[in-house]
């Protein structure tokens, strides 16, 4: 769904040039460079899935501007090919949050069918964690540790907990 997968000559699994025998440097502006476009799109993609309202998705990918939002949402949704959205690169925090996002996106849609894992965010939690909020807005006030709990809920759940 978000790129190719490709064996290298040592047997280790490269995703757009990242081996996965460790995790990628995320602080490396190499690999900033190399994984924002895939980034960015998937994220544009995850945000519409969500019905996320632009207000809502600036948050969720850091609190950026209006006019840099505008921008890599132009960027994403102007054409597919890589190549135009290298200098949209997204730093380690933007690439650490939506990471934490798409893993969220996949853990609802292993969980739940689509109609479901799309609206998720947007009801209403009985869950403790949210204290009667939706998975939204809590992921909004708490940023990085509020999404990384949120997947860490999503993975429990889908081993059984």
């Amino acid at each position: 769904m978000f790129g190719d997968v490709v064996l290298g000559a040592s047997s280790v699994v490269h995703l757009h040039g990242v081996a996965w025998d460790q995790p990628a440097d995320l602080s490396s502006r190499a690999v900033q460079e190399k994984l924002s476009p895939v980034a960015i799109r998937a994220f544009f993609r995850l945000a519409s899935h969500w019905k996320l309202r632009d207000e809502d998705a600036r948050g969720l990918i850091g609190g950026i501007s209006n006019g840099s939002f505008y921008q890599l949402k132009r960027s994403a949704t102007k054409t597919s090919d890589a190549k135009t959205l290298v200098a949209k690169t997204l730093d380690q925090d933007k690439l650490t949050r939506v990471s934490l996002l798409v893993g969220i996106f996949k853990a609802l849609n292993i969980l739940y069918g689509t109609k479901l894992a799309d609206a998720w965010v947007q009801l209403p939690n009985s869950n403790p964690i949210f204290g009667g909020q939706t998975p939204l807005a809590y992921m909004l006030k708490g940023g990085v540790p509020s999404m990384l709990r949120v997947r860490q809920l999503l993975d429990a759940r889908r081993g059984g907990l």
